[in-house]
């Protein structure tokens, strides 16, 4: 028996990446899984910032399936710079994706779930929105914005029966991920970013899902409003050097 048997799942993001490993480990774990991104082989084709298109789509699984117990909003954007480079479609563009697509998606989630009274509403936040990185103003802000909107309608919810979380994941070997750090110039940045992941790697995608799938079970029935870091230990402090001199 799996920890999700008869639960029904919506993954956004699910064409790859962290989506994608959410939507293989909730399926494993026996959930029944509809996926949903913008562009790759997905159930649903839907861009999360269409809220027309999310309501649409949102009910069509409902109706299939009968229900919806578990929400995996894995859909996200990078993006950048200082504050005096950054051009405010840019600031636009990474807002509306990663945190009012993930305001749209747990609304027509919430609504269905409201009907059951049960629900876990699981959002991918990141570390960076925990704390300030060098260049990083809009996406930090968005994925800050996405912890606050998480605490906030774990509050909202808890009575009515719906948890919700958040994961906020460090470095992961994704796509995302592999065209920041690969690209031409970025060698260094490579290798300070490693660096500051105490486990000595970055995650795999696979690590966050099995975070996510808890989230979804019934084994963290006590947990909401919670931001689940899984970061190899990147927000635990700083290494310096100090412990070199012992051979460690």
């Amino acid at each position: 028996m799996g920890r999700l048997d008869g639960r029904v799942a919506v993954v956004t993001g699910a064409a790859s990446g962290i989506g994608a490993a959410c939507a293989r480990r909730l399926a494993e774990d026996g959930a029944v899984v509809a996926t949903l991104d913008i562009v790759g082989d997905v159930d649903h084709r839907i861009d999360v910032r269409d809220e027309p298109g999310v309501q649409r789509v949102m009910a069509e699984v409902v109706t299939e399936h009968g229900r919806l117990d578990v929400l995996v909003n894995a859909a996200g954007v990078a993006g950048g710079g200082p504050v005096h480079l950054l051009e405010a479609d840019e600031w636009d563009r990474v807002m509306d994706v990663n945190l009012k697509g993930t305001f749209i998606v747990d609304k027509y989630a919430a609504r269905h779930m409201l009907e059951r009274g049960s629900g876990s509403i699981i959002n991918i936040a990141s570390i960076e929105g925990l704390e300030g990185t060098e260049g990083g103003t809009v996406y930090n802000s968005s994925k800050g914005g996405v912890v606050i909107l998480t605490k906030s309608m774990a509050i909202d919810y808890g009575r009515r029966g719906i948890r919700v979380n958040c994961i906020c994941p460090g470095g992961i070997t994704t796509p995302l991920l592999e065209d920041i750090i690969n690209a031409e110039g970025m060698e260094a940045y490579h290798d300070t970013l490693l660096e500051r992941h105490v486990l000595g790697r970055f995650g795999a995608p696979s690590e966050i899902a099995a975070a996510a799938s808890f989230l979804a079970s019934d084994d963290a029935s006590f947990v909401t409003g919670h931001a689940l870091v899984v970061d190899g230990g990147f927000t635990a402090g700083m290494r310096v050097g100090l412990l070199d001199q012992l051979g460690m």
